[in-house]
């Protein structure tokens, strides 16, 4: 094999090789951006998931109602209590007295399981069931 010969196949390889590595490059950066993008849509890890569930404890998310008469000469149960409150307890009770002329409407604040302000009975009962998911009204 004559030295220009050589030399043209030399080029030849050395141009494929460059063609190759240029490929390489390419096909390299086209998987760095599929596991970008798979890691983006990675499974909740367990970082996440303490994160989760930090803000599942405090949502309020215990709920009941009690209904009653407030008033003897009342019928139909149209007065009610009702909790809402999140896993630590805290939350508020809120309570509606119909009576025949007017209905009136209480909200109290409750921060452990308690309340600074005094609970009738249907709200302790309402508070009791939210907290222990037993609905009894």
């Amino acid at each position: 094999m004559s030295d220009s010969a050589l030399t043209l196949t030399a080029l030849v390889v050395a141009v494929l090789a460059l063609a190759v590595a240029a490929l390489a490059v390419v096909q390299a950066g086209r998987a760095r951006a599929q596991v970008r993008a798979l890691e983006s849509q990675r499974p909740v890890g367990s970082g996440d998931l303490a994160a989760l569930r930090a803000d599942i404890a405090q949502a309020l998310r215990h709920v009941a109602v009690v209904r009653y008469d407030a008033f003897g000469d009342m019928g139909g149960r149209l007065s009610f209590s009702a909790a809402v409150v999140d896993d630590r307890g805290d939350g508020l009770v809120f309570s509606a007295i119909h009576a025949r002329g007017e209905s009136r409407t209480y909200a109290k604040g409750v921060v452990g399981g308690g309340s600074d302000a005094t609970l009738t009975p249907e709200e302790q009962q309402a508070l009791a069931a939210a907290r222990t998911g037993s609905q009894k009204a």
